[in-house]
């Protein structure tokens, strides 16, 4: 009797112990399965938030410098060169001389924008610097209107227009409104070239729902190639520190000078810079787009 109750009472130990035992592996099973699923569920949280802070971030685009070469349209020095030259230039033609009609032609047949180099009156400088049809202070506003309309009409494919010289006309409010109403009815934009601090372009092209676009380093305002690359390299400084420069340089004088080293630039910039026209950062930058009011004769 005695000892059916001692195998009886070992029986219920046993069975104890196995239903611990059975418990425990349960779970421990469990448990690493817990642990599994939310270490997965963490590495898809930080993935998750990864994506999210990738999907919400901005996209930042190429370092764009768009340069402007002035003064073509008279067959000077550096001309060939500059319409021979394998990135994207903005050419600004001054209109009524000998070759404005074949350099701008030329220009647009190699895929680079034109604008009209606009004579106009400077503060200092002499009369004959200025080249035909320029703007004078002492033009009536018929007569302003009239000399920019027969401009764009002379120079082919012109998409914009920019100031040779006009230290005194970019700061007259008068005739630069005029300026701007003709080019805007056109379908023109203007770029000053800033050749005056006191400028009022950028605030008329404003109030004109225009892009104030404008000159941000002049190239060859010194004529050695140590000076133009070292204008070159603040230009590419300018371009990757606020994604965008518009940069001027010339044919004339300097003309061999300048196209020489922005040829040699494109071989250092590569991958760093992207070479556009002027047009294209108007587009892009400004989102501006052409609605021309009047009808134009430049194609």
């Amino acid at each position: 009797m005695e000892n059916q109750t001692k195998s009886k009472r070992y029986t219920r130990i046993a069975g104890f112990l196995i239903l611990l035992l059975l418990i425990n592996v349960v779970s421990l099973t469990g448990g690493g399965i817990t642990a599994a699923s939310e270490m997965k569920r963490e590495v898809g949280k930080v993935n998750t938030q990864t994506q999210s802070n990738q999907d919400t971030q901005p996209a930042v685009g190429p370092n764009r410098m768009a340069i402007i070469i002035d003064d073509v349209g008279n067959d000077m020095k550096g001309t060939a060169e500059i319409l021979e030259m394998p990135i994207k230039l903005t050419v600004a033609v001054m209109p009524f001389l000998p070759t404005t009609q074949k350099d701008a032609i030329a220009a647009h047949e190699k895929g680079m924008d034109v604008i009209v180099h606009m004579p106009m009156e400077p503060k200092k400088g002499r009369p004959e610097w200025l080249g035909p049809g320029a703007i004078t202070s002492n033009l009536t506003d018929e007569e302003v209107r009239v000399r920019v309309e027969k401009a764009i009409d002379d120079v082919p494919y012109a998409i914009g227009m920019n100031n040779h010289m006009g230290s005194k006309i970019t700061s007259d409010k008068r005739i630069m409104s005029i300026v701007l109403d003709v080019c805007r009815e056109r379908g023109l934009f203007f770029v000053d070239s800033r050749t005056n601090f006191r400028s009022v372009v950028g605030e008329i092209a404003t109030s004109k729902n225009m892009p104030p676009i404008g000159n941000d380093i002049f190239l060859d305002d010194q004529n050695s190639k140590p000076h133009i690359r070292k204008q070159m390299e603040l230009a590419a400084k300018h371009a990757m520190d606020k994604k965008s420069c518009v940069v001027i340089g010339h044919v004339g004088h300097t003309g061999l000078n300048t196209s020489s080293v922005i040829r040699e630039s494109v071989a250092h910039l590569k991958g760093q810079i992207e070479f556009v026209g002027v047009g294209d950062l108007v587009r892009e930058v400004w989102d501006w787009h052409t609605a021309p009011t009047l009808p134009t004769d430049n194609k």
